[in-house]
Order: C-alpha cells, then structure tokens, then sequence
C-alpha cells in the first residue's frame, strides 16, 4: 500500500510539473504575433527564436541523459524548471533580435535537463505498464502545450509583450514540489561507462533506433512547423484571439489525448502499427480541417492533433526498449535529439512562408506525417512474447 502511494505521488508530481514544463516550451510561439508586430521581424526571424529554443532543448537532451544513466541527477528537474521560466519571463521586456535569439537559446537548457531525469524517474517506477504510464505522463506535458495557447493569448492580448514577466510564477511553484517530492536516487551500486561504452553497447540497436529518430524528426517538424506557423497565420487573418486560442487548444489537448490512447493501443497491439497507422492518418485528417468549416472543421482539427501526437510516448518507450540499460539516453533521443532535429527545419518552413505565403508553408507540412507513417513501416516490431519479428 505504502509502495502504491508512493508511486503514485511520484508520478503526480512529475506529471504537473511536466504539465508546466512543457506549457513553457510553448511559450514562444504565442508571443511571436505580438515581436512580429511591435518589432517588425519577418516570419523567418520570427521563427528563428522557436528553432533556437528547440535547438538547445531537445539536441542537448542525450548530453543530459548520458549523466542520469551514470548517476541519478535530481536536481536538473528542478533547476532546469526554474532555469527556463526565469529567462521566458524577461523575453517580453526587450525587442533586441541576438539579445531574444540567445534568451530563447539558454532558456531551452533548462527544459532539456528536465526531461531525460524526470523520464528516467517515470520509468523507475511504471512497473509492467510502461506504455501506459509513460503516455499519461507525456500526455501530461501535451497538455501543457495545449493549455499555454489559453493562458497566454489573452494575456499576451491584454498586457502585450510585458505580460511574459508574469509567468516566471508557475515555473516557481513546479521547481519547488520537484525539490520536495521528486524520487531520491536509489541506493543500489550503479556500474559507470565511458560514452564510447555506451556507444559500443547501443550498437545493435543503432539500426532501429536510426529509423525511430527519422519518424520523430518528421513528426516534430510537423508539430513545432504548426504551432508556429498557426498562430502567425491567423494573426494575418485577423481572427479573433479567443477564437485562436480555442483552435490551438483544440489541437494539442486532442494530441494528449491521442498520446494516452496510443500508449495504451500500443502495448496490446504493438509499437509499430500505432506510430505508423496514427501518423498516416494525420495527413487527411488535417487537411479535413482545411477544407471544411464550422464545427466539422473543428473536429477534423481534433483528430488531426490526436493522430500525430498518438505516437509521441510510443517513440519513447519504443527507443527505451532498443536500449534498456540505458533508458535516460534513449529519451533524450526521441524527446530531445530527434525532435530538435525537427525542430532545426522551422526556420526553413518560415523561409518558405516569406517566399509563397504561411498557407502555403502550412500545406507543406500537412503532407509530412503521412511521409512519416509510410517510414515507420520499415521499424521492427516485438510481439506480445517480446520477440522482435523484422519488418516486412
């Protein structure tokens, strides 16, 4: 009973601040209507701040891992929270383009020391329901994704940019249950390796683990490219910010869920047939979105977000399955490196938007995740014995 509860806490806790962590690394592209208009930036300059974000937060996350899976570091789960929701909360008071680029750069530190430790403690603790629990908790921070479009676009809409000093609170209040209630290190022996062991032991595994990051990689494209292009796009139409905020939530709250119900389809069905059956689904579901008005547009945009971010803990899981004894690096790898990689092409994508128009930037991206589906064909797949049976 105590060792139920326990987990429970645990999990609770990691889950919030998780909830709050990744509401921050949405910050950015709900603030960057508002740069564009006060400080002139093109959509390419404009999204440059995401990509340098995206860049420090997820391609330094296997670096972070690498030190968890040597020794237990739970202190970068609370330190990196504050870290990240001091610098985003003075990304408001200046309109200097470096000094915004490297602000958004360092701020991105924080949260890649935040999700390899706090994977790594969710995993310690999910016992034998690992896609499940791991969904909930990376459903928890899809969540925070969805609720950042609700609390900051009207408070960006009222306060303008000085309203970012505001949110360095949330940041506070996650930092200090983390310091409190986050899992202690266990007290077991734990054998250290250099990283080129490390390396030598992954090297099996490099294969699969290869053509998991090239699906995470495509799908984060598509999930960073819309949730920066999206809000510039509607800015441009002139709809109203209410009406903004809702479409956005819509889309990110739906992929929580779609994350929960994938981790779940996923460990009675197999890894590879919900990544690649979710993420060819998102393709027409999106563009059902397009093409459509009213509430079935709504709803198209719902299933739209459920099925690209149904696969998003799958990945993870899937990645730490390739390489169990290393399971800390195998999420900075799919939540960070991979999706940082993802992440790198936005720039690109606003590049593309100045060139021909932000729809036609958004149309681009929707053909993306059926590109992604069809790939992750080519991953393997462990049957309900654990044995891996080769793709077809």
């Amino acid at each position: 009973m105590r060792e139920t509860r326990y987990r429970t806490v645990t999990l609770g806790v990691l889950s919030i601040a998780h909830l709050i962590n990744d509401m921050y690394n949405n910050f950015l592209p709900q603030l960057l209507p508002i740069i564009v208009a006060t400080a002139g930036f093109s959509v390419a300059k404009a999204s440059s701040l995401v990509s340098a974000f995206t860049i420090t937060s997820s391609l330094v996350q296997p670096v972070f891992g690498y030190l968890v899976d040597q020794k237990n570091q739970r202190w970068l789960v609370f330190v990196g929270t504050m870290w990240m929701a001091l610098i985003l909360s003075l990304t408001g008071l200046t309109v200097n383009y470096w000094l915004l680029l490297v602000m958004a750069a360092a701020a991105g530190i924080g949260t890649a020391a935040f999700h390899p430790q706090a994977s790594a403690m969710v995993s310690s603790v999910s016992g034998d329901r690992k896609g499940f629990i791991m969904s909930a908790f990376v459903a928890s921070g899809n969540v925070g994704w969805a609720v950042a479009p609700v609390v900051l676009v009207p408070l960006f809409a009222i306060y303008g940019a000085k309203g970012t000093t505001v949110m360095v609170i949330p940041g506070i209040v996650a930092a200090l249950f983390l310091y409190i209630f986050a899992p202690r290190s266990e007290k077991k022996a734990v054998q250290k390796k250099n990283f080129g062991e490390i390396i030598s032991s992954m090297r099996p595994a490099l294969g699969e683990l290869n053509k998991l990051m090239v699906v995470v990689a495509l799908r984060s494209l598509v999930y960073t490219g819309l949730i920066t292009m999206l809000p510039l796009y509607f800015k441009s139409e002139k709809t109203d910010p209410g009406r903004v905020s809702y479409l956005l939530f819509l889309m990110l709250f739906a992929g929580a869920a779609g994350g929960l119900a994938g981790g779940f389809i996923s460990d009675k069905y197999g890894r590879k047939p919900l990544i690649a059956g979710s993420l060819a689904l998102a393709t027409p579901f999106f563009y059902g979105f397009l093409i459509t008005q009213g509430v079935l547009s709504d709803v198209f945009l719902g299933l739209g977000g459920a099925a690209l971010l149904a696969s998003f803990s799958v990945t993870v899981v899937a990645a730490q399955e390739a390489i169990p004894d290393n399971k800390a690096m195998a999420a900075g790898l799919s939540m960070g490196f991979a999706i940082g990689m993802g992440g790198l092409a936005v720039t690109l994508v606003g590049k593309f938007a100045d060139v021909f128009s932000l729809m036609a930037a958004v149309r681009l991206l929707l053909w993306l995740p059926l590109l992604a589906g069809i790939f992750a064909l080519t991953l393997n797949q462990k049957d309900q014995a654990g044995k891996i049976s080769r793709a077809c």
